[in-house]
Parts: structure tokens; sequence; C-alpha cells
């Protein structure tokens, strides 16, 4: 059996997705899709680095996706999760029955195996761990919802990139108190709120892979 991998998993829900007409449905998954797919774009362009090196993979839900990043970038998650919020909340002028989009970050395990048509997929504790935090009641649009783990692999990584200090600092990165909550299955979910002052997209740190082998 391989082993599990540890990393940070952003989901992105859109709100009231469900309760759209089918093609409301269509129009907005397609224009949220080629709008996060340019961001992403540009930032692998911003970093002179391969989608690889940031993201191992993207799994559908349906009314959004878990975003996978690499787990040499642990920590980014909810510099990424704040990234595309800033996206969601450009997006929300475009279609009038566009309520937004619930955005949440964990850090955990996930195991990648291979679908019925060779593609690569994941499954784990860490994506569902993820949808949990996405239950947390009083969140607002501008924010982000991080789980505990998350949040330490945001302060590790701000250790080792000292810069990202001084540019969160700059954009008026904001945090909440501790919330602890409990979801449906009853399980007990402490997390962190952020979000920006000046919102805005973060590209990731240009990492030298090869020295880090």
């Amino acid at each position: 059996m391989k082993a599990a991998l540890t990393t940070d998993i952003v989901l992105i829900d859109i709100i009231g997705f469900s309760k759209l007409a089918s093609y409301k449905q269509l129009e907005i998954i397609k224009f949220v899709t080629a709008s996060y797919k340019r961001m992403i774009q540009s930032m692998l362009r911003n970093s002179n680095t391969t989608i690889d090196k940031i993201i191992l993979g993207l799994v559908p839900t349906g009314d959004g996706f878990f975003c996978i990043l690499n787990p040499r970038l642990q920590g980014y998650g909810a510099i990424l999760g704040l990234s595309f919020k800033h996206l969601s909340l450009e997006i929300l002028g475009k279609f009038s029955y566009f309520e937004g989009m619930r955005i949440a970050v964990h850090n955990g395990e996930i195991y990648k195996f291979k679908d019925i048509l060779g593609h690569s997929n994941f499954i784990g504790d860490g994506l569902n761990d993820c949808a949990r935090y996405l239950e947390f009641k009083d969140y607002s649009l501008s924010t982000v919802m991080v789980s505990n783990t998350a949040y330490d692999t945001l302060k590790n990584f701000l250790t080792i990139y000292k810069d990202y200090n001084t540019l969160l600092s700059e954009q008026g990165f904001k945090h909440s108190e501790q919330y602890i909550f409990y979801d449906k299955h009853g399980g007990e979910k402490k997390g962190t709120l952020i979000w920006l002052r000046k919102p805005g997209i973060i590209n990731p740190p240009n990492i030298n892979f090869n020295s880090m082998l």
C-alpha cells in the first residue's frame, strides 16, 4: 500500500449551486473554471515554475473542487485560498444569480491512485476533513476558513519565506480568534477565519526543487 501524503488542501464550494437551473450551473461552472485556470497560468508565469510543482491535482466535487498542493509548498495553501477568494469576489458582479464561494483550507493526509480511465485521483481523510470546515456557519464572503493544522503550516511557511510576512502585512492580513464548532457527525473542529483588507492574488514562491531532493 502506498504511503499517505500530508499536504495542504483547498476546497472551493459555489454557494447555492445545487439550487440553480441546469443551464445556470453549466454557465457558472464554465466561467469559474476558465477564470481559475487563467489565474493559475498567470501564477506559473510569474513564479517561473510548472503546475506540478505547485498543484498535485484537482478533484471536482460537482459544485466546486479540491485543489491539492505539492507537499513541498505546505503552508501556501492558506495564501492560495485567499487568492481564490479574491477572484471569487470579482466574479460576484458577473452573474446576478451567483452568490459567491465558500473556501476552506486544511492540512491532512491523502492517497493518490489511478482511476478507471488511468487518470490520477485522490482520496483520504484530508479531503473529508477539509469538507467539514465548510459547515462553519459564521463565515462572510471575504473570509477563508482555515483548520488548525493548515494555520500551523502557514506560520511555518512564513518563517521560511519571510518576505511573505511583509507581503501579507502590506495587504492587511487579518485573522479571527480560534473557533470551535461541531460538524454534522458530531466531530469537534477547530479553525480560524483569515482575510485580507486589500485582497489580491499572491504568487507562490519560486522554489528550487532540485536543491530539496
